[in-house]
């Protein structure tokens, strides 16, 4: 299966830089081979409060230091022309959306699917970026992934890599990375299965069925429920209405933002989904050139990279 779904569609670059709430990363995934190799990357911490993501609000606050932290990565993955941008999750409301009958022209498609998300759209959808994909198919009808974010904000990113001097072609949300890097691999292609994926500003909980994305959340860092209290709606919602018997692998990204809590909401987890919590971990779809043991914020800051970039990837000429 290739991507889920991109705000932006282009060809696949080689390159990718993911710009958050705390950090700035970047990779190159070369074929050597039949093998994928992260052939050089690099992350440079952001402060507090240079970058706030929002649906609705400006993002970059403090542009010289968000620059300056850009242009050292993009130094350091070969200065591109072109590349591929991860976005934080809370810049975009991602939806699912169902039609008995889908209409056979793209267009009528088009006009429905923006009929259906307009109540939901925090701002008018002259203003909408809109994207979806086919999701999962039942006697119920044809589900759709929908993506809404504003405009303003995508170009906000978009014009920081213009300004570095590389064109982001293709456009698409962390969580969905993480999902492609383990669809990428050997992650359970059957069944149901849970992505939990951390970051500094929000936390993202999917549910797979198959290769299907069949629910999704975010939540802000500050809002009151805590991740387990999060996992526990989220429990109950996949148990009521999407009629689920249980996951057979669960897995969680960006681990390194949740410190010292880390094991205790893993522990919380596992005992109310019944399933043991795997690290994501990117090496097992593309290799890194370093011998040296990679640090946990070095592999989640790779993961949604590697997973973008390894999108169109056939199956079987992964690594």
């Amino acid at each position: 299966m290739s991507s889920l779904f991109s705000i932006t569609d282009a060809v696949t670059p080689g390159v990718a830089v993911e710009i958050g709430a705390g950090r700035i990363s970047g990779a190159v995934v070369e074929r050597r081979g039949r093998q994928a190799v992260i052939g050089s990357h690099a992350v440079e911490p952001l402060p507090a409060g240079a970058l706030v993501p929002s649906l609705t609000a400006a993002n970059v606050i403090d542009r010289p230091t968000v620059m300056t932290a850009l242009n050292r990565v993009i130094e350091r993955v070969g200065r591109p022309s072109r590349l591929a941008l991860v976005i934080p999750d809370i810049v975009a409301r991602v939806s699912l959306v169902r039609f008995e009958k889908v209409p056979a022209r793209t267009g009528d498609l088009d006009q429905l699917i923006r009929w259906q998300v307009r109540k939901a759209a925090p701002f008018p959808l002259e203003e909408a970026q809109i994207s979806y994909a086919r999701g999962i198919r039942s006697d119920e009808g044809q589900e759709f992934v929908v993506t809404v974010a504003r405009h303003a904000v995508i170009e906000e990113y978009e014009a920081l890599c213009t300004e570095a001097g590389a064109h982001a072609g293709l456009v698409d949300l962390s969580t969905i990375g993480v999902i492609n890097a383990l669809l990428a691999g050997s992650a359970a292609t059957a069944g149901d299965w849970l992505v939990i994926n951390i970051a500094a500003d929000s936390a993202s909980i999917a549910i797979m069925r198959g290769t299907d994305l069949i629910f999704f959340r975010n939540r802000p860092a500050e809002a009151e429920a805590s991740a387990l209290e999060l996992m526990h709606q989220t429990a109950v919602y996949y148990e009521d209405r999407l009629q689920g018997t249980g996951f057979s692998r669960a897995f969680v990204a960006g681990t390194s933002y949740a410190g010292a809590d880390a094991d205790s909401v893993r522990h919380g987890i596992e005992e109310r989904i019944g399933t043991a919590i795997e690290t994501v971990d990117p090496r097992q779809v593309a290799t890194m050139t370093d011998r040296i043991t990679a640090a946990p914020a070095l592999l989640d800051a790779m993961t949604p990279l590697v997973g973008l970039l390894l999108r169109d990837e056939p199956e079987g000429a992964r690594a």
